[in-house]
């Protein structure tokens, strides 16, 4: 058995012990917030139609689970191979950023600027960095905006900084970009 099959052996295990504790602490503060969350109604025909219920079952169930598995497991410490893991899990939430700081933008600068922008700089982030690769990002930017603004009619608010384009300029941008 050569290295690489130690290290797939090892990587099958790898991460349990830090998903499952973030399993059980992310669980017991969703159960700890239910009251505040959801209420429970005396409108309610019966049990199975009160708005607590099911969520407080989804959360129990979830932590029962958690802490069987918890207590089941061999190792209950964390080990090098474990962070690694979960640096690997983490690494997607970079591009829930992206998506945060361009909903964000939007408002501010323009459904059609910004599309473009965050296309071509996501990109050139993937390590698409030739000139053909950006350029096909950028029509693909504006064939998104002809998309939804033109053809599904869908409404995304004008941008603030259209405020400063001259008024007759200014309705053709809220309207088209």
């Amino acid at each position: 058995m050569d290295d690489s099959e130690l290290l797939q052996v090892k990587t099958k295990t790898s991460g349990q012990v830090v998903f499952v504790v973030a399993g059980l602490v992310l669980t017991l503060i969703l159960l700890s917030q239910i009251t505040t969350q959801t209420e429970w109604t005396e409108k309610a025909r019966n049990i199975g139609s009160q708005p607590r219920l099911w969520p407080a079952i989804a959360l129990i169930t979830m932590l029962g689970g958690f802490a069987i598995h918890f207590r089941l497991m061999r190792r209950r410490k964390p080990n090098a191979l474990d962070w690694v893991e979960a640096r690997r899990w983490a690494e997607p939430l970079e591009y829930l950023l992206w998506f945060l700081v361009y909903v964000a933008a939007v408002p501010r600068l323009g459904f059609l600027p910004m599309s473009i922008l965050f296309a071509c700089a996501l990109t050139y982030r993937l390590g698409y960095r030739s000139r053909m690769g950006l350029m096909i990002a950028a029509l693909f930017a504006v064939a998104m905006v002809v998309l939804f603004k033109g053809l599904l009619g869908v409404n995304i608010p004008g941008a603030q900084i259209y405020e400063f384009l001259p008024a007759s300029v200014r309705t053709f941008f809220l309207v088209y970009l």
